[in-house]
């Protein structure tokens, strides 16, 4: 309670500032991480080398190296905002590209399946896909905090968020579903085997979840990749993609397996045109290449 208490206390003071200031402060504590923080630097070399070294320049690899935590200070700005925000304030700072696919997709009136990634400015695409688009359900990874995760919470709910948590996560999407509301996912990230299928990301070997394939397949649905695909720093503009269909033929297997590389593809190709925004500093490829991170 006091940790909180204190956050409490240093947020008003710092939302009190002008904007200029906040990521003026924002950004010298992420030059402060990058210098003292040689463990993630470590891990984005090694998913760089893995990866597309080969495929850019010297200048863009160090740019890449030297952007994650100006990145990550960026979000966490968005985040500290986003609890003061109103739908409106979040309406004139979003603007959207390609917005007919998702008109389109919602005369069936039937549920989406987003799936996206911790790309550029990625609390502000979640919040603004539920506030401007359509409510959804999202995964949550609840804290060990109480007053924090109540805190989140609550600035997530007002923005026609529903946050269900990671544990058991396929039963909560599927009541989603079943009820009628769009879902999102960010699907970059290494998860066990067990609990998503092997592709073909950036050219080497990782786990994904299969369960937008998944429910896509089993209601007939439509898989809509988006990404916030300018950095924090300029107009936050949300790209939505080319819908991905799942087969259905006798092989529900092999139907989700194509489908799942198909999202893995559509990321994999923004990434490799502007690699800088994408959250290089977690350890994508651990299920498939552990050695890498030792």
């Amino acid at each position: 309670m006091i940790y909180y208490s204190l956050f409490r206390f240093f947020e008003t003071i710092f939302l009190a500032l002008p904007d200029g200031a906040q990521k003026a402060f924002m950004l010298s504590i992420a030059k402060l991480a990058f210098l003292i923080d040689t463990k993630h630097k470590n891990i984005i070399k090694a998913n760089l080398d893995l990866t597309i070294k080969n495929e850019i320049s010297n200048e863009t690899y160090q740019n890449v190296l030297n952007y994650c935590h100006k990145n990550l200070a960026l979000v966490v700005l968005q985040v500290l905002r986003s609890s003061k925000m109103s739908i409106s304030q979040i309406q004139k700072i979003v603007s959207f590209e390609n917005k007919e696919i998702v008109d389109e997709a919602l005369k069936e009136e039937k549920p989406i399946i987003f799936v996206s990634a911790h790309y550029g400015n990625w609390e502000l695409g979640a919040t603004a896909l539920s506030a401007l688009i359509t409510p959804s359900t999202s995964i949550h990874k609840k804290m060990n905090d109480a007053y924090f995760d109540a805190y989140l919470m609550k600035s997530r709910i007002k923005f026609n968020m529903t946050m269900a948590e990671k544990k058991g996560a396929i039963k909560h999407l599927l009541k989603a579903i079943k009820q009628g509301q769009s879902i999102s996912m960010m699907i970059d990230q290494n998860v066990n085997p067990r609990d998503g299928i092997f592709v073909d990301f950036l050219g080497a070997k990782a786990t994904q979840t299969s369960a937008p394939a998944f429910l896509a397949r089993k209601f007939d649905l439509k898989i809509i990749p988006l990404m916030i695909n300018t950095s924090p720093e300029k107009e936050n503009v949300i790209t939505f993609l080319e819908p991905i269909t799942v087969d259905k033929s006798d092989d529900a297997e092999a139907d989700i397996l194509k489908a799942t590389q198909a999202q893995a593809d559509v990321l994999a190709k923004v990434i490799k045109n502007h690699p800088e925004p994408w959250f290089w500093c977690h350890k994508r490829w651990k299920t498939a290449h552990e050695e890498i991170y030792k």
